[in-house]
């Protein structure tokens, strides 16, 4: 689907643009140079004046005008010329959509929302002190949302602050993601640094080794300066996918360098893949009193976990939950995927159905989604997924099993490409909510990440501003540079946090 676009000359309208129309439409490419060949022409015309923005705009096809819309929005408060361009893109985009929507009769229940963390929206608002039903009328004649998605949001949001009742006040205390990037094999639709682990053990051995350093440097820093970890997260990759050797001394690392373990809130480690989970390596994690884990079946379809490269059988899952449930795992998630090539409803039915059968404490539902770098993208004609309609219908069933079995939502977020404009939930239990996912997702504290492929998320603790820092993908990389790495890291946390540096070596 070609765009043009007429009226504008940024190109920072360009994305969003395309983002919007990928909603409509199969790999928009948009343009503001006038191409004969354009499926569809938009004329855009901005009245910005000191107070306020007013936009107009008219659709055309190959046969002429088909639409218009026309928005005016009061500017709010702004610091920057970033901050208020941005409040003229989303006005852009108020009328681009309700032309796109009119056209097409598909109707965005996210409104013009594409970015991940919708529910930060609502926080805002929340600190703010906007009264909720003040809230929910911003929200929905800014940005288009449908109720059903702001009372999804509210309930979630709602959920959160009962779970972490401090969770505005958390900027002086750090949460930590360590990255373990080696999993048996790599899923079709993963683009997480994941590197099959068979043959690889020179490369274990030497991130390893860095991995260390990284724990013990900026466990010091942390020490010396009297900042507390809130929550740990062992993501990957598949951590489980080391041996239960190499297990046991980094959860030692992580008692030994990191301040007042004790006092942590929430650790969790991901044994995602069935086929790393043993008895040995359950054992190491009781012994280190970790007893939130991950074990994802992602569909119990057996031909469906073959085409997506998963070589674990739907029997491996059920029993190494139970084996994880006798051995003291407390607090079990459980991720499941609507969408699934060769999946409609009648396998996501049989899938919920299975799980019924072990109930989880938390159970996530993502929303497949084509990730750019994935298998799946790249090979697209290989798998056949459901339509619009029949991913919605799926959603539908998930909402309502959980509702049925007593889930509540927690957390949510959106992705890029992600079918049918749906979104990721999770859900869970009373009370075994997971304090890492609502962390991560409302970016109220920095997140430091340690390992490979991990991103470090630097929260100003006073004026909440965002700075990220990435440690390379791949392992080699990585092992040439850890200790320059830790080292920009810490010098990055001692300027947010305005304490004096010292050298990590």
């Amino acid at each position: 689907m070609y765009i043009d676009i007429k009226g504008l000359d940024d190109e920072r309208f360009i994305r969003p643009l395309e983002l919007i129309a990928n909603l409509f439409y199969e790999e928009t490419t948009i343009t503001f140079e006038k191409e004969e060949n354009c499926d569809l022409s938009i004329h855009f015309a901005l009245d910005i004046k000191e107070n306020s923005v007013y936009v107009t705009g008219k659709l055309f096809d190959k046969e002429g005008f088909l639409e218009s819309s026309e928005y005016e929005k009061e500017f709010s408060s702004y610091q920057t010329e970033k901050e208020r361009f941005k409040q003229i893109k989303n006005a852009v985009s108020h009328a681009y959509l309700t032309m796109l929507q009119n056209k097409t009769g598909m109707i965005q229940k996210w409104g013009i929302l594409t970015g991940v963390r919708p529910t930060k929206l609502m926080h805002r608002k929340m600190q703010e002190n906007v009264p909720v039903d003040k809230a929910h009328k911003q929200l929905q004649e800014e940005y288009l949302i449908k109720e059903e998605k702001i009372q999804l949001m509210q309930q979630i949001v709602e959920r959160q602050l009962a779970v972490v009742p401090d969770l505005y006040e958390l900027r002086n205390e750090v949460s930590i993601y360590i990255g373990i990037p080696f999993c048996p094999t790599k899923c079709a639709y993963c683009t997480f640094p994941a590197y099959a682990i068979n043959g690889r053990q020179g490369s274990v051995d030497s991130f390893l080794g860095g991995l260390h350093y990284e724990m013990r440097e900026i466990g010091k820093w942390l020490k010396e300066h009297n900042i507390n970890v809130t929550t740990v997260y062992f993501g990957g990759g598949t951590p489980t996918s080391i041996t239960a050797e190499e297990m046991d001394m980094l959860y030692e690392e992580m008692y030994t360098s990191f301040p007042n373990v004790s006092k942590i809130r929430e650790i969790t480690v991901e044994a995602g893949r069935p086929d790393t989970i043993t008895e040995e390596k359950l054992e190491v994690l009781k012994k280190w009193k970790i007893d939130r884990i991950s074990i994802n079946p992602q569909s119990y379809i057996q031909q469906t976990l073959k085409a997506i490269g998963r070589h674990h059988t739907v029997e491996e899952t059920v029993d190494k939950f139970h084996l994880a449930r006798s051995m003291g795992m407390k607090n079990i998630n459980m991720d499941l995927i609507i969408g699934l090539p060769g999946e409609g409803i009648d396998e996501f039915t049989h899938t919920l159905n299975e799980t019924e059968k072990l109930m989880p404490e938390s159970l996530t539902v993502h929303t497949l989604s084509f990730k750019r770098a994935s298998e799946m993208t790249k090979n697209k004609e290989k798998y056949k997924v459901a339509d619009r309609g029949e991913i919605s219908k799926m959603m539908e069933l998930a909402e309502d099993w959980t509702k049925a079995h007593s889930y509540h939502p927690y957390y949510l977020y959106r992705q890029k490409n992600i079918l049918g404009n749906l979104e990721n939930v999770g859900y869970s239990l009373k009370g075994q909510e997971s304090i890492y996912n609502i962390m991560i997702m409302e970016e109220q504290q920095s997140i430091i990440g340690l390992g490979c492929g991990a991103s470090s998320k630097l929260v100003d603790p006073k004026t909440g501003k965002i700075t990220r820092f990435a440690n390379p993908k791949d392992p080699k990389t990585y092992n040439e540079n850890f200790q320059t790495y830790t080292d920009e890291k810490i010098k990055m946390l001692s300027d947010l946090f305005q304490v004096k540096t010292t050298s990590a070596n």
